[in-house]
């Protein structure tokens, strides 16, 4: 076996605990009060509901949002940056996507991203492995022209 099978073998095998223990977390989730579940699997908590207009998918948002996986390991936070993101919301991950247009301006909300709606089985960095459900506290600061 070469180093490349080895390698493959070793990331199939972290895919398949990341996604047996997001769907566990999820699951266990989804029972707390406050939390809402949507039939794509993504889940949300309002944290603070703001008065301002909703985005659409096709509308560029700037937010303020602290990011981690369910182990609670932070890895991305424009937050401790102190510096709000502005993007393309049809752009981002689909839970992003999803959510943001759950949310008026001025709101904050937890989302619960299931690894589908999230970046599903790649590896995007040395924390976000192979089918990791994220966890992002987002503030939606504005809508932009």
């Amino acid at each position: 076996m070469g180093i490349a099978d080895m390698l493959f073998q070793r990331n199939q095998k972290k895919a398949a605990e990341n996604l047996q223990a997001g769907q566990e977390f999820l699951a266990e989730n989804a029972k707390k009060e406050g939390v809402i579940s949507l039939e794509s699997g993504l889940q949300y908590q309002v944290l603070t509901m703001g008065e301002g207009e909703k985005p659409s998918a096709a509308d560029q948002v700037t937010c303020h949002y602290h990011g981690t996986v369910i182990d609670g390991t932070v890895f991305d936070s424009s937050v401790e940056r102190g510096q709000p993101a502005t993007f393309p919301l049809n752009r981002v991950i689909k839970g992003w996507t999803e959510g943001l247009q759950l949310m008026p301006v001025g709101s904050k909300f937890r989302f619960f991203i299931p690894a589908d709606l999230a970046y599903g089985e790649r590896a995007v960095s040395a924390v976000i492995g192979p089918n990791s459900t994220l966890i992002f506290d987002v503030e939606l600061l504005g809508i932009n022209p």
